[in-house]
């Protein structure tokens, strides 16, 4: 079985090494220089999507920011899972909230800005404090405002009126501010025959709007809201593979603040401390094979290595510390690679956390401080 990727980092790369003891190969297409390469090595081993596709029994995706051309003539090859329309909504937030409207999932309530009349009639309709997000090419807290004062209005206008002017068909999302508890977030998959498996809920810190920690949780309540919320959005869809829905815990209430149709951040503790990680259940699920057990097999968090390319060798020394490199090109805040922590209860998670506290540069990894 030969799998496209769409997107040549690290979510290919991983599912690359947990395609492997299943026979699937995989191959990786980088939609900037349009070369098929091989997702671990990066060689360049074809060129052009048609090639590509001609290649491939399934074509799936590692990033939601995919021109529509690309989906497009990917969709009508009849090989590509979950389905464009996901892939779509992922990176359009104006579709993303209609999808989950549809789904009739809690989500925050929102207005769609295109000009500073919608603005005007944002703040109204919304109300004071409001976050705004750029309806394309956001992610990890780019692409984002927050107004929280009138006297605010006309300077961030100024700069949201730039984002809109800058790309074609862009838009803002204004959104109610929302007081929640924490962060939290499942990972599930869905299979071709409609089943679905979902991880454990996990417990997530954010650092200037980057994935810094995620910690598995079990919370037998909020698992099964989070579980009905995912089962919703997924069927909305007839979504195949692995699916992310990020939410915002009001002491108890699981409102969703985003989904991502792909393999997610905040699913990489899997690797190490589930039965089956993310990254081979999403390729059961589009060859159409069974999926795995997503069973806790020990407390288990994440740490993301933030713009460093090297570790002290003690983090390798300290039992149950695996760490995952990217093999990218150092650079201030990017995403070079993940520790995964795993203890045999969630207190010795917690004193090993405390431990690598100790090891590792506090500016670089912040949710270590709390």
């Amino acid at each position: 079985m030969h799998v496209l990727v769409l997107g040549a980092g690290q979510l290919a790369r991983m599912m690359s090494l947990a395609g492997a003891p299943l026979n699937v190969e995989i191959s990786a297409f980088d939609v900037a220089s349009e070369n098929i390469v091989h997702p671990l090595t990066q060689t360049v081993i074809g060129q052009g999507l048609t090639s590509a596709i001609a290649r491939a029994d399934v074509i799936t995706a590692e990033f939601e920011h995919i021109p529509h051309p690309i989906l497009d003539e990917c969709e009508q090859s009849g090989k590509f899972l979950p389905t464009t329309e996901a892939i779509k909504a992922g990176g359009d937030r104006r579709i993303e909230k209609a999808l989950l409207d549809n789904a009739k999932v809690r989500n925050a309530k929102y207005y769609v800005i295109n000009n500073r009349t919608d603005f005007d009639a944002a703040i109204q309709h919304v109300g004071l404090p409001m976050v705004l997000k750029s309806a394309l090419g956001g992610y990890d807290g780019k692409g984002q405002w927050r107004l929280k004062d009138p006297a605010q209005v006309d300077t961030i206008w100024d700069e949201m009126a730039q984002c809109i002017d800058a790309t074609p068909n862009q838009a803002i999302v204004a959104e109610e501010f929302v007081p929640f508890h924490r962060e939290v977030s499942l990972v599930g998959a869905r299979g071709k025959d409609g089943s679905v498996v979902v991880y454990p809920l996990a417990e997530n810190v954010h650092t200037d709007g980057v994935l810094s920690l995620s910690t598995a949780i079990d919370e037998t309540a909020l698992q099964a809201q989070a579980k009905q919320m995912f089962t919703a959005v997924a069927n909305s869809l007839d979504y195949v593979g692995v699916l992310a829905l990020e939410f915002f815990d009001l002491d108890g209430e699981l409102l969703v603040n985003e989904i991502a149709p792909r393999v997610h951040n905040s699913g990489h503790w899997t690797q190490q401390g589930a039965e089956t990680c993310q990254f081979e259940n999403h390729l059961r699920a589009v060859c159409g094979l069974p999926l795995g057990s997503t069973a806790l097999i020990r407390p288990t968090a994440m740490l993301n290595i933030l713009g460093e390319d090297t570790l002290p060798e003690s983090v390798l020394a300290e039992a149950g510390c695996h760490v995952h490199w990217y093999g990218k090109e150092k650079r201030a805040g990017r995403k070079m690679g993940h520790i995964n922590v795993c203890a045999s209860t969630p207190d010795a998670l917690m004193n090993k956390l405390h431990a690598l506290s100790q090891q590792l540069d506090s500016d670089a990894f912040p949710a270590l401080k709390r």
